[in-house]
């Protein structure tokens, strides 16, 4: 039975992105972005300054500040979705708060910084934490593992454990396998196919698979970054079976009518065995 799963739709407003990167990166430009997708049924919006795509370079902290905030000040003056803020900075973390956030995404399960735990929980916010082996910048370069389900799976938990140590409530934590950071193509497609061990930690479970390079590796043509809607869609409606609680993508729209679909049919399954029971 595939249950309500909750739409992050991406706004990032950064010049780099793998597959927007640019579009968005005007005040302008972004609230229009962040209207179209809450019109679209996004439940929540993630803003990202930021780039985590593999060979990414860092930016500071003042760069990522002067981002993000305004966007976010702005969206908030006129929509009241809840927004994420995709850092892994404690400092742009505290101020995305401020300024109207209520979650934070951080690729790298609060771990970039030995104060990041102590801030989330802090703040209270709700904290997405993502599993990534490496960094953006080297992620990419030759990732190993023995059995990629198991080692994800424990070491997010043991990151959900840290957090609780420093004090962030357990109902405040989600987990996110963090397809495509530090994983090739066989790892993402064990992950995908092992999210129900992942749901089973009884933690809520964001999947962000949308428009990722593991589905041109797939794809017979090699699609570019948005070219990748069915193998996006597809990933999606993998993880709504698998009991994820949201996924993070960039089609709204799209993902919304197809999670719909699969819902209506499950629903219309199981009415139909009880009818025959």
């Amino acid at each position: 039975m595939i249950g309500p799963v909750r739409v992050m739709g991406i706004l990032n407003v950064t010049p780099d992105s793998f597959s927007d990167g640019g579009c968005f990166d005007g005040l302008a430009a972004a609230l229009a972005h962040a209207t179209r997708l809450v019109d679209e049924g996004a439940d929540v919006l993630d803003i990202g300054g930021e780039s985590t795509r593999p060979g990414a370079a860092p930016v500071s902290e003042a760069e990522e500040l002067a981002r993000v905030l305004p966007v976010i000040k702005a969206i908030r003056e006129v929509i009241s979705t809840p927004i994420s803020i995709d850092t892994m900075k404690p400092a742009v973390a505290q101020a995305a708060m401020g300024a109207g956030a209520s979650i934070w995404n951080d690729v790298t399960a609060l771990s970039f910084d030995p104060a990041s735990p102590a801030v989330a929980a802090a703040l209270g916010c709700e904290v997405i934490l993502t599993h990534m082996q490496g960094d953006p910048a080297t992620m990419q370069t030759a990732p190993h593992y023995e059995d990629v389900v198991t080692e994800v799976r424990e070491i997010l938990l043991g990151r959900a454990r840290a957090a609780m140590a420093a004090g962030v409530r357990r109902e405040k934590i989600w987990l996110d396998p963090g397809i495509g950071f530090g994983k090739t193509l066989a790892h993402n497609l064990q992950l995908l196919a092992g999210l129900d061990r992942l749901v089973d930690l009884g933690f809520p479970v964001l999947l962000g698979a949308s428009r990722k390079g593991f589905i041109r590796a797939i794809d017979p043509a090699g699609a570019a970054g948005d070219q990748r809607l069915g193998g996006s869609l597809a990933a999606a409606l993998t993880g709504a079976a698998a009991g994820v609680a949201m996924v993070r993508v960039h089609d709204v729209a799209e993902t919304v009518q197809a999670l719909a679909l699969a819902r209506a049919v499950t629903q219309t399954r199981a009415g139909a065995m009880t009818a025959h029971a």
